[in-house]
């Protein structure tokens, strides 16, 4: 077993505000809450993202540590820091343990909600786009959110077409092993001007430009 993170110097306020709804998204996606009932650990590939999850969280003085993961044998980045009082609020609102196929509703307030998109979209979502063949100056872009839990995926939806009335679409990958909730040009691009709204809001630059480059393909031809 590794060594346990470090203690938080100070108590984590847990005062709803974007940036605390964006780690909150982090967490969903990419984190993991020890069994221990005190740990929590966030892994990624961007070293800018865990500073930011650092900054926001007041734990800069936390080291970045490395670990190898189960399924690839690869070398991962991460933070791992103990706090009972910042664990125990993450379970109260609906985080767990394990979550892969156990994570289900979250109390997310919907004020925040877009901001807890963008963490979730910077953690496990992705955007692609191609020209379509079958049309003249056709371009096609999605937006996708990835999870194993179906539960996840579908309050993720109702959450969604409640607040933007959009209804996307859910497809499995893998065997069902994973599901992939999907939205297409229009309603994607409806979610992701809400996600990215504010220009000063915290995100993860490498996709925040690929978007950008997306939409100015897709403005120039007018197939929006």
């Amino acid at each position: 077993m590794g060594k346990r993170g470090p203690k938080p110097k100070a108590t984590i306020d847990t005062t709803w505000q974007p940036e605390l709804a964006y780690a909150v998204g982090l967490l969903a996606s990419d984190g993991c809450l020890s069994p221990d009932g005190r740990h929590i650990d966030l892994t990624s590939k961007d070293v800018d993202q865990l500073e930011t999850f650092k900054k926001i969280l007041g734990i800069e003085h936390i080291k970045i540590g490395t670990k190898t993961s189960g399924y690839t044998g690869t070398t991962l980045l991460h933070i791992q820091f103990g706090s009972v009082m910042f664990y125990k609020w993450l379970v109260s609102i609906g985080l767990t343990p394990k979550k892969s196929r156990t994570i289900g509703a979250l109390t997310i307030p919907n004020e925040y909600f877009a901001d807890f998109l963008r963490g979730l979209f910077d953690g496990d979502g992705s955007t692609y786009s191609y020209w379509d063949p079958r049309w003249k100056s056709s371009f096609m872009y999605y937006l996708e959110f990835t999870s194993a839990s179906e539960i996840f995926i579908s309050w993720l939806r109702a959450r969604i077409e409640g607040i933007w009335h959009v209804s996307g679409s859910v497809v499995s990958v893998g065997n069902r092993r994973a599901l992939i909730l999907r939205y297409a040009k229009r309603e994607g691009r409806l979610l992701l001007d809400a996600m990215y709204a504010d220009p000063h809001a915290v995100k993860l630059s490498r996709k925040f430009t690929k978007i950008q480059k997306m939409f100015t393909i897709a403005d120039a031809h007018s197939n929006v």
